[in-house]
């Protein structure tokens, strides 16, 4: 017999006094599965997460006892919301190696870049706004952008990232707020989007009048290639360019930025005053320390050097345990690949037989604005396991796969 729930705790009670864009909030899938991937004994290939063991624990510690003894009184008081100006000169010297040419009073620092996504969509997205992303594409910006109602456009992707050239006869004559696009080993589609592509992009928003997100938390972690010209350095008058500490150094930190024109810029402080104020002083100067000394570059390498690794050991095992029916891209770096089974398999479906073998994903639908695709896809990171739980992980995968594309699959 179930237990009636009492009137003072039960859930709609307090509906009517909340604002009608909760309706809209959803729990971000990859948070609610990772409740379940932390169990020991499961593979789990389902976050976005940097290798713990690699994390520069020492340095830190270093950094902190170094910032408690020589400046106390900075590190642990109020700050600018702006962020901690040593750090900012730091990461324009850094982004100006790239070709991204801004001084830094166009930085704000924010709380992750998940935080810069947050302030996008309160100066920029009304209920009913359209905006412009890739399909797939990130989900903490679905999440992020769904809360303020926006409209979500999207425009295909394949091999080479978004198809830029069908963004105009998507788009057609609607009056867009932005395009969001993810240039550097995609989130989740693990893709690069080639310089003629950019500069098509920059070409088209031009022609509109459009803005252009270039979120880029992963472009440090190439593998394989050339760097390419980032969005921002081709088109610094209409583009908000997002970075990250986060995949680089730790994701405890929460320490990420935003560069803006001075225009935009000033909204977005004046939206994280309402938000946090500033983002915590001490985790930026303890960022700050490391990256000053050279600690982070050193770092950097070691990520691209291990992380490549575990990338080849992931692909290799797909070539010698998953389906011939399967596919999947070859990332140049980043953390993650997109696979995908035939039209007539469901990843979401298939997930309980697959955790059921101790091994978990991320179901590709959970990429799409609007549910309208990626039913037979997954992502698959690579960073945070082993190289033998990998090989084990995808070779239980591969069972999985193999009997849900036999079962899919129309018999004569």
């Amino acid at each position: 017999m179930t237990t009636p729930v009492p009137p003072e705790h039960h859930p709609a009670r307090w509906q009517r006094f909340m604002a009608h864009r909760t309706q809209n909030m959803k729990s971000s899938a990859i948070r609610e599965l990772l409740k379940i991937t932390q169990l020991p004994d499961v593979i789990s290939f389902a976050g976005g997460l940097p290798a713990p063991e690699l994390f520069p624990v020492r340095e830190i510690e270093e950094a902190c006892s170094y910032l408690l003894k020589q400046e106390p009184k900075l590190a642990l008081q109020y700050s600018t919301t702006e962020g901690h100006l040593p750090l900012r000169e730091y990461l324009a010297e850094s982004m100006a190696q790239y070709g991204v040419h801004h001084g830094p009073d166009s930085i704000l620092i924010t709380t992750g870049s998940q935080q810069a996504l947050d302030l996008i969509g309160k100066i920029f997205i009304d209920p009913g706004s359209p905006v412009v992303t890739g399909r797939p594409t990130y989900l903490g910006a679905i999440q992020a952008w769904r809360a303020y109602e926006a409209r979500f456009i999207t425009v295909p992707l394949d091999e080479h990232g978004m198809e830029v050239e069908r963004i105009e006869e998507t788009v057609g004559d609607q009056p867009i707020r932005f395009i969001y696009v993810l240039p550097n080993f995609h989130n989740p589609a693990g893709t690069t989007l080639p310089e003629e592509r950019r500069r098509l992009l920059v070409e088209i928003a031009r022609k509109h009048d459009w803005l252009i997100i270039e979120d880029d938390p992963y472009g440090a972690l190439r593998y394989t290639g050339e760097d390419i010209t980032p969005i921002a350095a081709m088109a610094p008058e209409r583009t908000i360019y997002l970075g990250t500490f986060s995949k680089t150094l730790t994701p405890g930190l929460r320490i990420g930025w935003l560069v803006a024109p001075p225009e935009i810029r000033k909204p977005l402080v004046q939206a994280k005053q309402g938000a946090d104020l500033h983002t915590s002083t001490f985790d930026q100067m303890i960022a700050n320390d490391i990256a000053q000394r050279g600690i982070l570059k050193a770092h950097i390498r070691q990520l691209c050097h291990v992380y490549g690794e575990r990338m080849n050991t992931m692909l290799d095992a797909l070539e010698e345990f998953w389906p011939e029916e399967c596919v999947w891209t070859r990332p140049e770096g980043g953390l993650f690949l997109w696979a995908r089974a035939p039209e007539t398999c469901d990843t979401m479906g298939m997930m309980e037989a697959a955790l059921e073998r101790k091994v978990a994903y991320v179901p590709g639908v959970n990429f799409y604005p609007d549910a309208d695709g990626g039913h037979c896809a997954m992502r698959l990171n690579f960073s945070n396991a082993q190289p033998d739980q990998i090989v084990e992980g995808i070779r239980r995968l591969g069972l999985t796969l193999k009997e849900t594309v036999a079962a899919c699959t129309p018999t004569n």
